[in-house]
């Protein structure tokens, strides 16, 4: 069956979804030789670069609030299999089934646009339809196998990925900011990262001759800066422990 079918796909795209997205980072340099600044003006590149990264830093805030909300044995990062011990129906997941996706597709979104190429963005929203689709398949058979009919009742009055708010459903525990900062540091470093190379090459691309923009140069080393301390106070301090324990169980992929 397609399902069947979907599934395996998804399963072998969540063994490996931790660098399989990094592929698309060659295509967006293929995207960037048409890279030109808005109306003429370098001024004009910089603010639209600046919107396009508080863009994918809100997708990041979004998915730092529902890992903050997140249960014990509910959400996990393994790389190998599927794994949970409890259905999370509360929070941001009575409002849509794959909050996380939602994040992911903002902070994606804020990328394309950086490049400034129509065909780029469209093939961006393509793939990550596809690629997500199958993930989606593979854990919501897993979670069906393991959860039966409370999974179903929950999926049948649960979007997929678009939020319905009149659902909403408060969370079951207080914010846990630890476990935000535990788990989304290194999403911070990949975003500025990855814009403020882009905006190296795109100004490079313009001007003919390697350019390092100071407000991009500052953003990254803040950005560095921040998530090597939190490095430290994760692995060389209990400062960043979870105030509700670990959560050693899975639940959903990144």
């Amino acid at each position: 069956m397609l399902k069947d079918d979907m599934a395996r796909q998804g399963s072998f795209l969540f063994r490996r979804r931790s660098y399989l997205p990094v592929f698309g980072l060659p295509l967006a340099v293929l995207a960037m030789r048409t890279f030109h600044y808005p109306f003429g003006s370098h001024l004009y590149g910089t603010l639209w670069g600046l919107f396009c990264l508080a863009i994918s830093l809100s997708g990041l805030a979004f998915r730092g609030v529902i890992v903050g909300f997140i249960p014990p044995g509910t959400s996990g990062r393994s790389t190998i299999r599927q794994q949970a011990s409890k259905l999370n129906t509360t929070g941001a997941y009575s409002l849509v089934r794959h909050p996380l996706y939602l994040g992911n597709f903002v902070i994606v979104a804020g990328g394309s646009l950086f490049v400034r190429s129509v065909w780029f963005s469209l093939v961006v929203v393509l793939g990550f339809a596809l690629y997500y689709e199958r993930i989606i398949a593979a854990e919501e058979s897993f979670l069906e196998g393991k959860f039966g009919s409370e999974f179903v009742e929950w999926a049948r009055r649960t979007p997929l990925i678009v939020p319905y708010f009149k659902n909403y459903t408060a969370p079951d525990r207080p914010f846990d900011w630890r476990m935000t900062l535990r788990r989304e540091h290194s999403g911070l470093l990949g975003i500025v990262a990855s814009l403020t190379f882009l905006e190296i090459l795109g100004d490079y691309i313009v001007l003919g001759r390697l350019v390092i923009n100071r407000v991009w140069a500052a953003i990254f080393l803040v950005g560095l800066f921040t998530v090597l301390i939190l490095v430290f106070l994760k692995r060389r301090t209990r400062f960043l422990e979870p105030r509700y324990g670990t959560a050693p169980a899975h639940r959903r992929p990144r």
